[in-house]
C-alpha cells in the first residue's frame, strides 16, 4: 500500500528522521486541542514513538500505524491507521502541522489512505471518532462523503472535562459512489417550481451534518412555509424554488417577498444538498433570484446568518452583502445586498 502518491503529497512509513518536526507539530497547542496526547512531546519520545512502530511496513490487522504525510520532502503531517483483526475495519486519526494547513491537504492525505484501504487492501468500512468542537475535522469527513452515525454525549474523560463523541462512518461501496458523483460546474441552472411531483425529492434534501446549525433542515423550510411567521403585523410570503442543476434537483432556496409590511425580499433559505456542494450551484441560484429581483424593480435582498466556524458568512460577504448592524434576537447577522 505504502508509499502513496498524490499530486502534491507523498504517504509513507515513518522513519528515525521525522522525529524533529513530529515533535515540533505534536507540541502545537492547537494541533493537540482535540487530540489524546499531552504537549509538549519532546523529541525522544517522538523517537521512542517511531521506533516503536519500526517493524510495520504499513496498516497492520490488530495494531495502530502511525502514516508519514510528506510535502516537498518535509514532514507535514500524519495519518493514525488502525485495522481490525481481518482487516475488513479501519480506524482513522489524522494531524498536520499549522505550517501546512489551509491549502486542502490534509484532506488531500486522508482521501489518498481511504482509497488505499479500500481499493488496495478491500477494507469494508472506514471510521473515524472526533470532538464535535472539532468542525475542521468533521468537514474534512464530509468532503470525502463520511456519514455523521451518532453522537455518544458526555462520553469521555477528556483533559480533565467530559466530553461527547462524535462518529463518522463510510463504507467502501459509499466512498466509490461518491468519489463518482457529479463535481463539475453545471451547464444550466434553473429555478423550478416544487410541486407534488417533486416534492419528495425536495424535502429529501440535506446538507452536511456539521452544517445543519447554519441551514434549517427542509422539515422545518416546508413548516414555515405552510405557517409563516408574523412580522410587522402580517405574515410573511414565503417564495420556494427548487433548484436544478443540468435537470437533476440539486438544492432549495426559499425567500420571504416583498409586502406592503415587509419592504425587503428576505433570503429565507439556501440550502444545495452535500452530494451537490462544491459546485458553484449556490452561487448561480443567487444571481437567478437577483435577476428576478431586479425584474420587479426591487434593488436590494436582505440575508441573515449564524456566526461560527464552517458558516455561510464567506460565502454572502464574497458575493456583495454588507451586514446592517442588526442583530436578531437568535443572534443571527443581518446583511443587505445592493443591486
Amino acid at each position: 500500500m505504502l508509499p502513496i502518491e498524490t499530486p502534491r503529497l507523498r504517504v509513507r512509513a515513518m522513519c528515525a528522521d521525522d522525529a524533529a518536526e513530529f515533535s515540533a507539530y505534536r507540541s502545537d497547542p492547537d494541533v493537540a486541542r482535540f487530540q489524546s496526547w499531552a504537549t509538549p512531546v519532546d523529541v525522544e519520545a517522538a523517537r521512542r514513538f517511531i521506533a516503536e512502530q519500526q517493524h510495520l511496513d504499513g496498516p497492520t490487522p490488530d495494531e495502530w500505524v502511525q502514516l508519514a504525510v510528506e510535502r516537498d520532502g518535509q514532514l507535514a503531517g500524519d495519518v493514525a491507521v488502525n485495522l481490525d483483526t481481518h482487516s475488513r475495519v479501519a480506524r482513522l486519526g489524522y494531524s498536520l502541522a499549522p505550517a501546512h494547513q489551509g491549502r486542502g491537504l490534509a484532506s488531500e492525505a486522508v482521501g489518498a489512505v481511504v482509497d488505499a484501504l479500500v481499493d488496495d487492501l478491500g477494507v469494508h468500512r472506514v471510521e473515524a471518532a472526533l470532538d464535535p468542537r472539532n468542525v475542521a475535522s468533521a468537514r474534512l469527513l464530509e468532503n470525502l462523503g463520511f456519514d455523521h452515525e451518532g453522537t455518544a454525549i458526555s462520553s469521555m474523560f477528556f483533559k480533565g472535562a467530559w466530553v461527547d463523541d462524535t462518529l463518522y462512518g463510510l463504507t467502501a461501496e459509499r466512498r466509490r459512489t461518491w468519489r463518482d458523483r457529479p463535481r463539475h460546474p453545471p451547464e444550466e441552472v434553473r429555478l423550478g417550481e416544487v410541486t407534488v411531483d417533486n416534492a419528495e425529492v425536495v424535502f429529501e434534501l440535506a446538507t452536511h451534518y456539521s452544517q445543519r446549525r447554519f441551514v434549517a433542515p427542509m422539515a422545518d423550510s416546508f413548516a414555515d412555509a405552510l405557517f409563516p411567521a408574523i412580522e410587522n403585523g402580517a405574515p410573511v410570503v414565503p417564495w420556494l424554488r427548487a433548484i436544478e442543476a443540468d435537470g437533476v434537483l440539486g438544492g432549495f432556496m426559499m425567500t420571504a417577498e416583498r409586502t406592503a409590511a415587509h419592504p425587503e425580499t428576505y433570503l429565507w433559505r439556501l440550502l444545495i444538498d452535500r452530494w451537490h456542494q462544491r459546485r458553484g450551484i449556490g452561487d448561480r441560484a443567487l444571481a437567478l433570484l437577483v435577476d428576478r429581483l431586479r425584474a420587479a424593480g426591487e434593488t436590494t435582498l436582505l440575508v441573515g446568518w449564524s456566526p461560527g466556524p464552517g458558516g455561510p458568512e464567506r460565502f454572502y460577504l464574497a458575493r456583495g452583502f454588507v451586514p446592517t448592524g442588526h442583530v436578531d434576537e437568535d443572534g443571527e447577522i443581518e446583511a443587505r445586498l445592493t443591486f
